[in-house]
């Protein structure tokens, strides 16, 4: 078992979740307007819903491996191609965090566990992010395909709920941070295309 590879997974997935996407700003806005265990609440959704896309990548991704090893590669290609495009797509987007907690209305924690869990279900990117994210990071020649899908799938909700979670019950915090900081924004931004191409590269270079 490759420990190292673990670890490498564990540290990207961490500086993913800090950076600002429409999850975590949606976490940090419902624990701003209705408390912090409403963000919580948000959180378990979004991780629950992981599960579903898990499931999908690893029996797919596990099939298609059994079928053609050639096919790996052409998964891997794909993979970090899209990376490199996300990469892009946030270079082109603009770098100002909006933080506006107006006009959200009020739900209870079951109903945003449920609005969670829906999000992310919903969104076919989350499984394309997977299908990119997952395969470089395979990390063992003797467990099951389908086995280390679903541990990365979970240190993956582990990491992010401990990130998410932490950016809930710092909300007011973060919030008074970004709005007295105006560069913060710029600095997130760049960490985003750091991170995307050097996951990108990794899964390139990686046997």
């Amino acid at each position: 078992m490759n420990y190292d590879l673990l670890i490498s997974f564990m540290i990207a997935t961490s500086a993913l979740a800090i950076s600002p996407g429409p999850d975590n700003i949606y976490v940090l806005m419902q624990s701003l307007v209705h408390g912090k265990k409403y963000g919580i609440a948000t959180v378990c959704g979004l991780m629950t819903g992981c599960l579903v896309h898990t499931s999908l990548v690893a029996f797919g991704v596990s099939a298609l491996i059994k079928a053609n090893e050639s096919l790996y590669f052409i998964i891997k290609l794909f993979g970090a191609l899209y990376l490199f495009y996300l990469a892009y797509k946030v270079f082109r987007s603009n770098a100002e965090l909006s933080i506006d907690n107006q006009n959200i209305p009020k739900k209870s924690t079951s109903q945003l566990f449920k609005q969670g869990f829906i999000m992310n279900v919903l969104n076919p990117k989350v499984s394309i992010f997977f299908l990119a994210f997952f395969p470089g990071f395979l990390f063992s020649d003797t467990i099951p395909t389908i086995a280390q899908f679903y541990i990365l799938g979970l240190l993956f909700m582990l990491v992010s709920f401990v990130i998410f979670g932490s950016i809930a019950i710092l909300s007011g915090w973060i919030s008074t941070y970004i709005k007295q900081h105006n560069n913060v924004g710029v600095v997130l931004k760049w960490l985003q295309i750091v991170v995307f191409v050097g996951i990108a590269i990794f899964i390139l270079i990686s046997k």
